[in-house]
């Protein structure tokens, strides 16, 4: 026995290492910290595609080779190719039968080309009255029988793909045959309606007939589905001709039909498909744009997958509401682009459905959102970012594997509770299994009262307070993905390295709210306008009083000065150039800080001199400083000086 190996081609490689999900989440990761929300970023990466390893085609890469191929099917030829031949073979008959006829002076000769003067113009017409002609040319005789073969195979090829292939025999047992397929079709379809049809009823079906179908259909909804697609191609190609085209198309179709003896029978099976798939686009014109004439059954083909494609170009452009890949029917794919398609659209699937799977991504009525643990991963890449631009020499300021003590190590330990972040002591844990009782193997199982952690002292807690500016402005001026970096990088700062301290991320613009740690990654700019930073001092001012012995923290991102203020009432106010009551209102708040001993040092993201003027009065009565970084340096600027404040305590 030998055996010989070789490159797997029957579709993705079974040895090819799992896609990393986390991979995917980084990258989608780039797009939502430059400002984009989950589901742009997850249409961004599935369009992109997956590079490395496995180096999958995206939505994008395939919407190109389905355009490629609209544009060559448009170019093939003209629709009108079968009547086109079948003028020419009609002409040719006749102009041989006229030189047959020409050097016989009898009177039957000058009679017949009578004849021939009076047959109409049209082509079914013309057929229909020469049908009875005895031809005197024997060569006349054959052309005339060629273009009634070629009737007959281009009209039954257009509804049932392949049979010109099946008719290239002239032998009328042939076409008796398909007399007889057609039947049996129709009454299988009349037994379906009633529900008495069965799959052995099909199968034994496709074991006579089954060489006349070359989509190989594996039941009789995937026989249907392809027979009603070819069909509503013939109403497509008769409705893009010319009228006077598709006048002599039709009578050409329905003639041959009769002569053929299958015209109740295609009547009956038109009936049952277009009932069965109305959805279908049975009328819709569509033009071919090439030079040369092709026959009606390659036409109907063209126009066939013409329709695949433009379907598929609709479901792979994700551009509706709602857009999801189980939407880019897996057939037509395969249909149009081949099976290599097939497996890079299963892959991309593949990273959709294990984004969810593995708890990264989640849909809320519709709307594609990102869980904590995303955000989590997404404000550590941001976190990263922001200490990549920092001096790794500066103590402090560069990233720790060490996070979650809560201080300095005291040298005891105690059980541990949930929630802790002090670090698990490992030699009193393992002592602790011992203790309780080692197996007769001398393994050690550990149970969840063996754990131990080791104690710390208690560090000064701080009360941190994040003001960030979403008004519309600040997408205006491309600061704005600047600004949800910074955010979610300080998140990550605080939760990871300064556990005890308690932080709050303030979004205003003509109102201000708190902004959760899970909803900072999805977030988008507000399309307003007002700039309430007087609303989100009173916010931050809430926060700080419910943390009395923290030390206070609070620092403003914007890019222009208040316009806005919170009424009595609860409304707001909103007025460019802002009015005296919006800047007292903002500065009392400030003043209110300052008493808190709250240090507010603010971040400018414009030029502008209003905004200067603005912010070093709430320097002067404040204490606090004033920062102009650029969008860029953002977030070097905000935890650097998150950092400087905590080495100072």
């Amino acid at each position: 026995m030998s055996y010989r190996y070789g490159e797997y081609r029957d579709g993705p490689d079974p040895l090819a290492p799992p896609y990393d999900v986390r991979s995917a989440l980084d990258r989608m990761g780039d797009s939502i910290l430059s400002g984009s929300n989950p589901g742009h970023a997850l249409r961004d990466l599935l369009k992109q595609g997956l590079p490395g390893a496995q180096n999958r085609r995206g939505l994008d890469d395939l919407l190109r080779e389905v355009r490629r191929r609209r544009r060559e099917l448009r170019e093939r030829g003209r629709l009108d190719g079968t009547l086109e031949r079948a003028r020419a073979l009609l002409d040719k008959a006749i102009g041989q039968e006229r030189a047959e006829l020409f050097p016989d002076p009898s009177d039957d000769a000058r009679f017949r080309e009578t004849q021939l003067d009076d047959v109409p113009d049209d082509p079914a017409s013309a057929i229909q009255s020469l049908s009875s002609y005895q031809w005197r040319s024997e060569a006349a005789r054959r052309t005339f029988e060629e273009l009634r073969d070629l009737l007959r195979r281009e009209v039954l090829d257009s509804q049932f793909r392949g049979m010109k292939q099946a008719l290239a025999d002239p032998d009328p047992a042939a076409l008796e045959r398909v007399r007889q397929m057609m039947s049996e079709l129709n009454d299988m379809l009349d037994r379906d309606a009633r529900g008495e049809h069965t799959q052995d009823d099909f199968d034994r079906f496709m074991s006579e007939y089954g060489d006349m179908f070359p989509e190989s259909p594996r039941n009789l909804e995937e026989l249907v589905d392809a027979l009603a697609r070819r069909a509503a191609a013939t109403q497509r190609l008769l409705a893009s001709l010319t009228p006077r085209q598709r006048e002599e198309l039709a009578a050409l179709i329905n003639q041959t039909l009769e002569q053929a003896g299958l015209a109740e029978q295609m009547r009956r099976l038109g009936e049952s498909l277009h009932a069965r798939r109305p959805d279908l686009a049975w009328n819709t014109p569509e033009r071919l744009t090439g030079e040369q004439p092709i026959g009606m059954g390659d036409a109907v083909t063209a126009l066939d997958e013409l329709a695949d494609l433009t379907q598929l170009e609709a479901a792979l452009r994700q551009d509706y509401p709602g857009a999801r890949l189980d939407d880019v029917d897996e057939a037509a794919i395969r249909r149009a682009l081949g099976r290599s398609a097939v497996d890079d659209l299963e892959a991309l699937k593949q990273i959709e459905r294990e984004l969810e799977q593995q708890g990264y991504l989640r849909r809320q009525r519709g709307r594609l959102e990102l869980t904590p643990k995303a955000v989590r991963r997404l404000g550590e890449t941001a976190l990263r970012r922001v200490f990549a631009s920092l001096d790794s020499g500066r103590r402090g300021e560069h990233e720790q594997v060490d996070a979650g003590a809560a201080g300095e190590l005291t040298g005891s330990t105690r059980p541990w509770r949930f929630g802790d972040e002090q670090p698990i002591d490992v030699v009193r844990t393992v002592v602790n299994g011992v203790r309780r009782g080692a197996s007769r193997t001398g393994a050690v199982t550990l149970s969840v009262d063996d754990f131990e952690v080791a104690e710390t002292e208690r560090r000064t807690a701080a009360a941190v307070c994040l003001l960030v500016d979403l008004s519309y402005s600040m997408a205006l001026r491309g600061t704005w993905a600047a600004a949800k970096q910074t955010a979610m990088a300080l998140q990550a700062l605080v939760s990871s390295k300064f556990p005890q301290d308690s932080v709050q991320i303030i979004g205003f613009s003509n109102y201000a709210r708190v902004l959760q740690p899970d909803e900072l990654a999805g977030l988008e700019w507000d399309m307003v306008q007002g700039t309430n930073l007087h609303h989100a001092l009173l916010i931050a001012g809430r926060h700080l009083d419910r943390h009395p012995d923290f030390e206070p923290v609070v620092l403003v991102v914007t890019d222009g000065e208040p316009t806005s203020h919170l009424r009595r009432n609860g409304s707001y106010a909103f007025e460019w150039p802002p009015t005296p009551e919006t800047l007292e209102l903002t500065l009392a708040e400030v003043d209110k800080m300052t008493r808190r001993r709250a240090t507010l040092n603010v971040f400018m993201l414009a030029d502008d001199e209003r905004l200067k003027e603005f912010v070093d009065e709430v320097a002067r009565r404040n204490g606090g400083r004033v920062f102009s970084p650029s969008p860029d340096r953002l977030g070097e600027y905000v935890v650097s000086d998150f950092l400087r404040a905590r080495r100072a305590r």
